[in-house]
């Protein structure tokens, strides 16, 4: 299975549908997009951490809803209202002081509906600090 998009094109596109991603300053990155699969990066910076000095579990989150919804569009192109239907998140252990590492693989991808998984990793470490799962729904129009 090949992808529909780059990164480069995923990049651009999200410019363009989300320009509030960037809003402050740019900290989410797409690392790499392959079948069924995208890496994404989220930089260390004050404006995503919470007391304590560590990421904030809302950013982990956006994170891995990012990147679960880069590996859909990598497969089915630029499709704005591809929307998550469903989210769990399994906060591992708390994320060291260092830029964030989504790791997303589609486990299914239908016609209407995307189910994957997201690993969490602070860059550097083997532990993975958060696993997501989620589901998107693809509207029939694309």
């Amino acid at each position: 299975m090949t992808t529909r998009m780059t990164v480069a094109e995923l990049e651009a596109f999200l410019e363009q549908v989300f320009p509030q991603l960037h809003y402050g300053g740019r900290t989410y990155f797409i690392e790499d997009v392959g079948p069924m699969s995208a890496r994404m990066r989220c930089d260390y910076h004050e404006r995503h951490l919470r007391p304590g000095g560590t990421i904030s579990g809302p950013t982990m989150m956006a994170l891995a809803d990012l990147a679960l919804y880069a590996a859909i569009l990598a497969q089915i192109g630029p499709v704005a209202l591809a929307v998550t239907t469903s989210l769990n998140y399994n906060f591992l252990r708390k994320p060291g002081q260092a830029a964030l590492i989504a790791e997303a693989r589609l486990l299914k991808l239908g016609r209407r509906l995307a189910v994957g998984e997201v690993s969490l990793f602070s860059q550097g470490e083997s532990e993975m600090v958060c696993h997501a799962t989620g589901t998107y729904s693809i509207p029939a129009e694309r």
